[in-house]
């Protein structure tokens, strides 16, 4: 990698942590909301420790690299470092900066929806780069090798146990809002990060294979597998096209086979994951 690019990514990842930092001391800190992070954590003990956030948020994240090191070695590389150290830092820095700060909104409700949308922003950005922001990741990856969790299971059962911690330390409103938050959080990320990468497998059965062939492989640049199938109802042998290609590349795929073949048998199955090596594909 080059050392402009590095340059970029460096900056990109301080500008997204910069991001995740503002979500967090302008809109959850204020809302008091234990909202599925290690900041949220943090503003659960601030309330018995004599800490500030940002100090308690370096100390849990420090914490939780060094138990990650150790149970899953090198997984978690300079990135996830870097990151987990940076946004207790912004976090720090706000604090010096506007040490009076109460609320933007002056409502709770409405700081842990912004939160939750700003959040998401900082958060799309770090994973397009195939980062992390640390924290409940660890935990989730913990949780997955040693209790054979699901990751996503795993940051959403992590995720609502910090949401429940703030039952020790505020009341049943902040509970409540703790929780709901949590739900949210899970549901916005799922929307606008997890959904980005979702790929579909189209299935494709038609008298016109060859053109559809070339179109997939010429238009869309993607690949396509043939498969022989037969028709139960006829008795006869068909040539079954199966391609996998994102949103655009499916809008392009349906709109092609609308014109050159309406009576094509098409399946379409949506796909979270995909990994294959390009020496057999």
């Amino acid at each position: 990698m080059s050392k402009k690019k590095i340059f970029f990514e460096i900056v990109e990842m301080t500008f997204a942590t910069f991001i995740i930092a503002v979500a967090v001391f302008f809109f959850l800190i204020p809302s008091h909301a234990a909202v599925s992070s290690i900041s949220g954590l943090s503003i659960v003990l601030s309330k018995f420790i004599p800490l500030s956030i940002a100090t308690l948020t370096l100390i849990l994240n420090v914490s939780l690299l060094i138990i990650g090191f150790i149970t899953c070695g090198n997984e978690f590389g300079i990135k996830t470092v870097y990151t987990t150290l940076l946004h207790p830092f912004f976090l720090w820095m706000f604090e010096k900066l506007l040490p009076n700060y109460t609320s933007l909104t002056g409502d709770a409700t409405l700081d842990v929806v912004c939160y939750i949308f700003v959040v998401s922003i900082g958060l799309t950005i770090l994973f397009n780069m195939n980062a992390s922001s640390g924290g409940l990741d660890i935990i989730a990856k913990v949780l997955n090798k040693y209790l054979h969790m699901n990751l996503g299971y795993a940051m959403s059962v992590s995720g609502m146990a910090i949401a429940l911690s703030s039952v020790f330390a505020y009341d049943t409103k902040t509970v409540v809002l703790s929780v709901l938050g949590t739900y949210l959080n899970g549901v916005v990320l799922d929307r606008f990060i997890f959904n980005r990468n979702l790929k579909r497998r189209v299935c494709i059965v038609s008298e016109k294979e060859k053109e559809i062939r070339k179109f997939i492989i010429e238009n869309l640049k993607s690949g396509a597998t043939l498969y022989e199938s037969y028709s139960a109802r006829r008795d006869s042998k068909h040539l079954e096209i199966i391609t996998i290609v994102d949103k655009s590349g499916y809008q392009k795929l349906m709109s092609y086979l609308q014109q050159a073949d309406p009576q094509a048998f098409i399946t379409v199955y949506q796909l979270s994951d995909m990994r294959y090596n390009r020496k057999v594909v």
